[in-house]
């Protein structure tokens, strides 16, 4: 066959997505090799991933840097409501002092010609990501979404249906419908995903899982998980602004919205501080219970609890609680038997383990293994992970370590686009953690119930009441 005839058949994401071996054979019909064009490390730009970040504020910029040090991708493009925002308050400034999509297509540009030695100017820059997706079109490759929680979701599946690789920021989705909804998805377009949850591309959670498959601790019957969120305005005392401030100009508000209820414009919500807010954030179950649960969910195969309990201080209707505890309760897996999981924020914790050595302290986020044999305590991603107290570690014999290791959360979804393994946190994966995550955000509306959960149809059996927060409304114009 000629060239012109399979390279009108081939498009550039069939080609980029081809296994190893016919990437190889591919790359010798259609274009120079790589040594002759640029050494033995090039990559010639057909053979590049063309990603576009959607949502580039203070997380968008962090994984924006996450991807940017691989030759093997091309930031083509960024979309964001906010051209430009200050980020000199918060915890992202050591990191870039501005964020917004004049400043991250200009890091971009500056990245690329600093690397070819001459002008680049080559990242466009979008305030609505739909625009992005339609004018930019074939040039798209793969898309990494970093936008506020209630616009995961509508932004990865206009993305996945137009055959586009989806990284999402945890948590996956702002509902748990659309976890599901969003896993189908992947399934029927056949695309590579990953959630962001960079703990299920780390050695600890795969420690944590030989350990205790190796019977380290016996039966594993509880679990206790907590972190120190909030450390933003959230609670009964949070209410509603009711001074509305003009728009700064850099700022297109609708967009900014989404899928939420329109609202005026006030600072309180940008550019940080909407996690805690439940139409644009998930609390701090969706900041940190995508890390921390994560681990227990992987090492004990959790998913789908049976039912759901939560205990939280007062609240109201715009803002999640101060502080709260989910309890949620797993039937028998296989072989395990059942299990309880507590959930702890907003300064509640677990009581400290008895067999905790006095020197020693309850990390700041983590979880607590409560075994028929013994306990594991570590850190919210897996780190820090010990037998307690110190003299069950100092006697432990490690297994072997038997699962795949993975390179990085980042590598890890190249990789996977580029032919190799499915990546580590998948929608297959970190769909059924978002959902059974989210389900102690639900919950949280009905502080005592006993929420009885059917995960195959996605229904409380018990409340009908509570299937009114599995799946929310779209406002017009923004939908699945």
């Amino acid at each position: 066959m000629k060239k012109e005839a399979i390279d009108k058949q081939m498009s550039r994401r069939d080609f980029i997505g081809l296994s190893a071996k016919a990437s190889l054979a591919a790359t010798a019909a259609t274009i120079v090799p790589r040594h002759v064009l640029g050494g033995p490390g090039y990559i010639a730009p057909s053979d590049k991933i063309a990603l576009a970040m959607i949502g580039v504020g203070g997380q968008g910029n962090v994984d924006l840097r996450g991807f940017l040090p691989h030759a093997e991708v091309q930031v083509v493009a960024v979309a964001d409501p906010n051209k430009e925002q200050d980020y000199k308050g918060f915890y992202f400034s050591s990191m870039f002092p501005k964020a917004g999509t004049g400043p991250t297509s200009a890091y971009v540009d500056k990245h690329y010609s600093e690397q070819a030695g001459n002008s680049y100017k080559g990242c466009k820059a979008y305030a609505d990501f739909r625009e992005m997706l339609e004018k930019e079109g074939d040039g798209i490759d793969a898309c990494c979404v970093s936008t506020t929680d209630n616009v995961h979701a509508v932004a990865a599946m206009a993305a996945i249906k137009k055959g586009k690789h989806v990284y999402v920021q945890k948590p996956m989705t702002h509902d748990i419908y659309e976890a599901r909804m969003l896993a189908e998805a992947a399934r029927q377009f056949n695309v590579v995903t990953q959630m962001g949850n960079q703990g299920q591309a780390m050695e600890y959670i795969r420690l944590i899982r030989e350990w205790i498959q190796g019977g380290a601790i016996g039966d594993v019957v509880e679990v206790h998980s907590w972190t120190d969120r909030p450390f933003w305005p959230q609670g009964k005392d949070t209410d509603r602004p009711k001074e509305t401030p003009e728009v700064p100009a850099t700022l297109d508000w609708d967009l900014w919205l989404g899928p939420a209820p329109m609202r005026s414009y006030h600072g309180i919500y940008v550019p940080f501080n909407w996690r805690g807010w439940w139409d644009f954030g998930t609390g701090s179950l969706g900041d940190m219970g995508c890390h921390i649960l994560n681990i227990p969910a992987f090492a004990l195969d959790l998913a789908d609890p049976v039912s759901v309990q939560g205990t939280t201080t007062p609240m109201n209707n715009e803002t999640y609680p101060l502080s709260c505890m989910i309890t949620y309760d797993f039937g028998p897996r296989g072989e395990m038997p059942p299990l309880r999981l507590y959930w702890y924020e907003g300064g509640l914790r677990p009581a400290r383990p008895k067999e905790l050595d006095e020197q020693r302290k309850l990390e700041t986020n983590g979880n607590l293994f409560i075994g028929t044999k013994g306990t594991i305590l570590c850190g919210s991603n897996g780190e820090g992970v010990r037998l307690i107290p110190e003299s069950a570690m100092e006697a432990f014999k490690r297994p072997p370590k038997t699962l795949p290791r993975t390179p990085g959360i980042y590598e890890d979804f190249i990789r996977g686009i580029r032919g190799g393994p499915k990546p580590c946190s998948n929608f297959d994966v970190s769909g059924p953690l978002t959902e059974f995550t989210l389900m102690g955000n639900l919950a949280m509306k009905f502080p005592g119930e006993i929420l009885r959960w059917d995960a195959k149809n996605l229904k409380v059996t018990n409340l009908e009441e509570a299937n009114q927060y599995v799946k929310r409304d779209y406002r017009e114009g923004w939908a699945l």
